[in-house]
């Protein structure tokens, strides 16, 4: 099964609810307890993101900043996000996507990147920095091994990009919950609505919100807008905590996340 399929199987598998879509830093923070943390997201997500860590994440505000700082004081490298992949496909067909900046995959080279990401199992790509002018090369490289490139858009898209960004995504359009960088907000934009209402009249994949989304109230608010809600910054700020307090991340990662998921089973 190719990712943009997978993708589609799972937004119209799911009972008439939003995806909840996590998110996590691969290798945070370290190896083995990024693979224990990846598996019990998976227990309650839908898809999961696995981002490499880099050291100039200019998408991400200062939790996911800190945990890519972590992952690489740890050892861990952008190839070594193949391997954990690999782990987490032994266990479960949900759709795992790889999250990354530009400058990983160009290092290592488009074919290269994409064999590597096909061969783990993962099902497609995010790569918030390339814009999709210069994706040719790389889509299609993605495309030769069934790997779906899903683009962002943004409440300052104006329409005429939001048409184009909407008519080449897969899998579903990545729509951004708030201006700015990641983390958490306590509250959302009241233009979230109208954008995302916007960004509808040109989609026909499936619209995933993230950015900005922090507790299970403005999961509901956001799911109640979109097909899929995309979490990251609250579950690697859950992980510091327990960290910090020297406790293991997982029990208190699922307690967050499984709070999530029922937050979208209401009305």
């Amino acid at each position: 099964m190719d990712g943009i399929t997978r993708l589609e199987k799972m937004f119209e598998g799911i009972g008439g609810r939003p995806a909840l879509i996590g998110f996590h830093t691969a290798g945070f923070p370290d190896r083995d307890v990024s693979l224990r943390i990846c598996r019990a997201l998976l227990d309650h997500c839908d898809a999961l993101e696995v981002g490499i860590p880099f050291s100039d994440p200019v998408l991400d505000g200062p939790v996911i900043q800190e945990s890519s700082f972590r992952a690489l004081r740890a050892g861990f490298r952008p190839r070594h996000v193949f391997g954990l992949v690999g782990e987490l496909r032994k266990d479960s067909d949900k759709p795992l996507l790889i999250m990354t900046y530009y400058n990983p995959v160009h290092r290592m080279g488009h074919g290269p990147f994409c064999r590597a990401a096909a061969e783990a199992g993962a099902d497609g790509l995010l790569i918030p920095d390339l814009p999709p002018e210069e994706m040719g090369d790389l889509r299609e490289r993605a495309g030769e091994r069934g790997l779906a490139v899903v683009l962002f858009a943004s409440m300052t898209t104006p329409d005429d990009r939001l048409r184009m960004l909407a008519g080449q995504t897969q899998g579903f359009l990545y729509c951004f919950a708030v201006k700015g960088t990641t983390g958490m907000r306590e509250s959302l934009s009241r233009e979230l609505a109208p954008f995302l209402e916007r960004a509808r009249r040109f989609s026909s994949a499936p619209i995933a919100a993230g950015l900005g989304v922090s507790n299970p109230e403005q999961c509901r608010e956001v799911g109640r807008l979109a097909d899929g809600v995309i979490v990251g910054s609250a579950l690697v700020k859950a992980i510091m905590d327990a960290l910090e307090a020297g406790e293991d991340p997982v029990p208190a990662l699922s307690s967050l996340v499984s709070a999530l998921r029922d937050s979208l089973h209401q009305d």
